[in-house]
């Protein structure tokens, strides 16, 4: 997710009791049917921002009181596990992600920057080609970045604009997102979720990113086409005036992104750049500068708790031996020896179903490194591929999931439940396809050789 290095030691997995394994996973469970039981419930009513009734922060605290009840732990030990899940790394640089998206999308359109980026876009793109243009700008920056979170947090400025704009759903325009930002973030050597996955599974960059090619290309191809025929709007639209010193922001963030620099220094280069843009345009006067990045944090503040929160029961069921158990049994189900195919599905499925209780790919990639690598081994699976498969199946489930830092961006930036981006990120689930495909048809997949 974030285009920093990390290192890699892929912790040895606990086996734990089975009954108390399993219990452990009912919080998330929990979660589940609170959250998204509740916002499918309001739908069906009628009732307008269906998933925002029952706030998710507020749905998950039952789950959270729950794992502590249950874990086998003293409850301050319990405690004190459930707060360093808060505290993780991967959490804390998530949050400060998110601070630093507020503060420049609530910049860049105080100052008219996301117009004149809109008007640029319409001036030089055709209509009908923008929301095309808008999954290749944002698969570009997510691939040079190595941070589908960076991307979206760059780009949903624009992506809101161009939804108004151009009169079609959010949920459309932050699907497309959504799926560009996902295949830069898979295909980049410079991802986290690269470098975990080639690091946990022996593989080289270069292999890892020549074996993905071959799968997410033939997927961003045809999701490109079905944007270009089904969404494109038809009509040709006004372009308004816009001044081309408020592009300078964006130019930044993009020459920046290309060349590799870390994510948060990218976006303070275009924070401090907007300030500058705006003094400099008089659309800044006195500190009016300081209360419009307030009001980016500000209306972070949802994800922000969400995101810790998550990371604390994620923590908890961890530790309670939850996500090993889990682990084990999808290996029992698919089957250990025998079929390089069942173990093949044992190894995405092994890394995505870890995905949906961590809701960090990152993380899930590391946490089922030990025993990918093995089941690889086990079946003469190499490197690369395996590297390929865990990288695929935990960004595709972070990707769809509605609590996961992604979907949660999208839903708070463009005022729509965090479940509408999923329906129109035909991205994820083409990929998933072409994988399977690659899986099922070993004949046709020259890839692996």
């Amino acid at each position: 997710m974030m285009s920093q290095e990390i290192l890699i030691s892929t912790p040895k997995l606990q086996t734990p009791s089975s009954s108390r394994a399993a219990l452990s996973l009912t919080p998330l469970l929990i979660f589940f049917t609170l959250f998204i039981g509740t916002g499918v419930y309001f739908t069906f009513q009628g009732v307008d921002y269906a998933f925002y009734q029952l706030p998710a922060p507020v749905a998950i605290l039952p789950a959270i009181a729950i794992a502590i009840a249950i874990s086998h732990e003293r409850l301050e030990n319990a405690i004190e596990t459930f707060i360093k899940g808060i505290g993780d790394s991967s959490i804390i640089a998530m949050c400060l992600i998110y601070l630093l998206a507020g503060a420049f999308a609530s910049l860049t359109k105080s100052i008219g920057a996301v117009d004149a980026v809109v008007n640029g876009i319409l001036n030089l793109v055709p209509s009908s080609l923008v929301l095309p243009g808008l999954f290749v700008i944002a698969a570009i920056l997510s691939f040079s970045m190595g941070t589908s979170m960076g991307t979206l947090a760059a780009l949903i400025p624009i992506g809101v604009a161009l939804s108004e704009t151009l009169q079609v759903p959010g949920a459309l325009v932050a699907g497309i997102l959504l799926s560009g930002a996902v295949f830069g973030d898979n295909l980049s050597v410079i991802s986290d979720t690269s470098i975990a996955a080639t690091r946990t599974q022996g593989a080289t960059a270069k292999d890892k990113l020549k074996q993905n090619a071959y799968l997410a290309i033939p997927a961003a191809l045809i999701c490109l086409l079905l944007y270009s025929y089904w969404v494109s709007p038809g009509e040709q639209l006004e372009i308004k005036e816009y001044s081309l010193i408020k592009l300078i922001p964006y130019l930044l963030i993009l020459v920046f992104a290309i060349k590799g620099w870390n994510v948060f220094l990218v976006l303070t280069i275009g924070i401090i750049s907007a300030i500058i843009v705006g003094f400099a345009d008089a659309d800044f006067v006195g500190m009016e500068v300081s209360k419009v990045m307030y009001e980016g944090f500000t209306s972070m503040q949802e994800i922000f708790l969400l995101s810790f929160l998550v990371g604390g029961l994620g923590a908890l069921m961890q530790k309670a031996g939850g996500l090993a158990w889990l682990v084990e049994k999808l290996v029992s189900w698919f089957g250990l020896r025998g079929s390089k195919k069942r173990t093949q599905m044992a190894i995405l499925a092994t890394c995505g179903v870890t995905n949906l209780a961590v809701a960090n790919n990152t993380v899930s990639i590391i946490l089922s490194g030990k025993v990918t690598k093995q089941l690889a081994d086990e079946s003469e699976i190499s490197a690369k591929r395996s590297a390929s498969l865990v990288d695929i199946g935990s960004c595709v489930i972070q990707g769809m999931l509605p609590y996961g830092a992604q979907c949660l961006l999208l839903g708070a930036s463009f005022a729509i439940s965090p479940v509408a981006p999923v329906q129109y990120a035909w991205y994820l689930p083409l990929l998933l396809f072409v994988t399977l495909a690659s899986i099922a048809f070993p004949r046709f997949d020259f890839i692996r050789k």
